[in-house]
């Protein structure tokens, strides 16, 4: 199992020194050189300014990740275990359930959360003679609304009206398969009577499957190893939607599960803060689920976490929370301003290209001169990002993050238009399809360069802010090549299958009612 990322020492000393070289590295750029294109240089200082942010934020947060909550393994509170299902491939949701039945703890009871009715799946019955079959409770919710967290929700309802004896429920999607000691390793925890809930790490078992599967995976090391075992100090572990256990009682105070957002366990672990419960991240993985293995896929669930991410900060009013301390306010926006990254990432990119066609630059300086201040800056934070992460943090990972921005871009526009968001799930086996239309702004960018490169030749030859820029941009290009080709046509792959918040409403039609009827 690769599970290194979990080792996350970092020496105080290449910390200190990240922050050093990164102010000095802003101060140099803002003060020491002559100023070009007042709008450029405007672009440039803000995107500089947030990559301060994005370090020392960073830095804040890894700074301790061996934090050790207290715990104790004598008590055994009863859990209610939630499979949540939704049409998924019925080998994937029996190998889930057969593992959370043979966990190796006292109490539990193991139910599914059956979605499939009101999804419209055919497979919603084969779901119930399933969990039947397999000895597990199943509940088939009839009435729409909220997807997934509508689905924990109803859940809750139904089993608290029956009997509310297990304080603890413990929440797998149909593709997490729970290792045996799952809840004995996170329930010691809640002997902490303020605790709300307890996180593990979305571990990918199928991440050497394709190029999609180890980007994105490489992608959740960075994460799920050093940021949720620094988050742990602070109190502000991030509730992840799943491989999780939660106080029923904490749920009830923020009103269940948020059904207003399409981060619903984000944004649901942030009213839990708020309320003043703690939280907590074990760093061991206790369950293997599956990555996105293609790119429509791994779009989709990139855009739905930066759209629910982005609500916080525009639509919650985060640094408006009152209950909030100040370092879960900073964790909450350091976590969720990740996803404006995607405006940086187009303002740099463009930087250049402005220059091939217009002769208009930021700053004037030498080549020599900006590569000796930068390369310190840069190699240094790349250490430390390696370094943190036990150099499990990859040039494919940086790639995917990096050309990731179009799809924050479009999340951003979302938000500010208001646009109704979906709640999908991602698909449990590869979707067929030629998904290049997702990245033509990356294709465009390419033939950008080319033709600007003509232009700015023909304009001054091979002059020294022609290679400079030039250099910036291949740089550019080497990074959204692996995204390029990750959207190419893949042979093997199934028939796309998709569940999201508006064919759940369309639920309610005939059909729907028909099978009300006959059941």
């Amino acid at each position: 199992m690769k599970t290194s990322f979990l080792q996350t020492y970092t020496p105080k000393t290449l910390l200190v020194l990240n922050i050093l070289l990164t102010i000095a590295y802003f101060y140099i750029i803002t003060f020491a050189f002559k100023q070009g294109n007042v709008v450029l240089f405007s672009l440039l200082i803000i995107g500089e300014i947030f990559h301060v942010w994005q370090v020392i934020t960073y830095i804040y947060t890894v700074w301790e990740t061996d934090y050790e909550p207290k715990k104790n393994h004598s008590i055994h509170p009863a859990v209610d275990v939630f499979i949540t299902v939704a049409g998924e491939p019925l080998e994937i949701i029996e190998e889930t359930v057969r593992a959370a039945l043979r966990m190796d703890y006292p109490h539990f009871e193991v139910y599914v959360l059956n979605d499939g009715f009101v999804a419209n799946k055919d497979n919603w019955q084969a779901v119930e003679a399933l969990a039947e079959g397999l000895g597990a409770h199943v509940i088939t919710r009839r009435t729409p609304g909220g997807a997934k967290a509508g689905n924990i929700n109803n859940a809750l309802e139904v089993i608290g009206a029956l009997h509310e004896t297990a304080p603890l429920v413990a929440i797998l999607d149909a593709d997490h398969v729970p290792h045996a000691d799952f809840l004995t390793k996170t329930v010691v925890y809640f002997i902490d009577p303020d605790v709300a809930f307890v996180q593990t790490p979305q571990y990918y078992k199928n991440y050497a499957l394709n190029a999609v599967t180890k980007s994105s995976w490489e992608q959740q090391q960075l994460f799920f190893g050093p940021i949720c075992k620094g988050k742990n100090r602070l109190n502000s572990a991030t509730m992840c939607g799943t491989n999780m256990v939660l106080r029923k009682r904490a749920l009830r105070e923020v009103g269940n599960v948020c059904v207003d957002s399409i981060a619903e366990d984000f944004v649901t672990g942030m009213f839990v803060h708020e309320k003043g419960w703690k939280s907590i991240y074990v760093g061991e993985v206790l369950a293997e689920g599956l990555a996105p293995e293609d790119f429509y896929s791994y779009y989709k669930q990139q855009f739905r976490w930066a759209r629910g991410a982005l609500d916080v900060i525009f639509r919650y009013n985060l640094l408006f929370r009152k209950n909030l301390s100040i370092a879960q306010k900073i964790q909450y926006l350091s976590s969720a301003s990740f996803y404006l990254s995607g405006i940086i990432v187009l303002m740099n990119a463009l930087l250049p290209v402005t220059f091939f066609f217009t002769g208009l630059v930021p700053i004037e300086v030498s080549s020599m001169l900006l590569a000796l201040i930068f390369i310190p800056y840069i190699f240094v934070t790349l250490h430390t990002l390696q370094r943190s992460s036990n150099f499990s943090f990859t040039f494919s990972a940086l790639a995917f993050s990096m050309s990731s921005f179009s799809i924050h871009l479009h999340a951003l526009y979302s938000v500010f238009t208001q646009k109704k968001a979906t709640f999908s799930i991602t698909s449990k086996q590869g979707i067929k399809g030629n998904y290049v239309r997702l990245v033509i702004p990356h294709l465009l960018y390419i033939g950008l360069v080319i033709l600007g490169v003509i232009v700015a030749f023909m304009r001054e030859g091979l002059s020294a802010s022609l290679i400079n820029n030039l250099a910036w941009s291949l740089f550019n290009i080497a990074i959204f090549i692996p995204f390029i080709r990750a959207a190419l046509p893949h042979k093997n792959y199934n028939v796309e299958e998709e569940y999201d918040e508006e064919k759940e409403e369309r639920a309610v039609s005939d059909q729907v009612r028909a099978r009300l009827r006959v059941s």
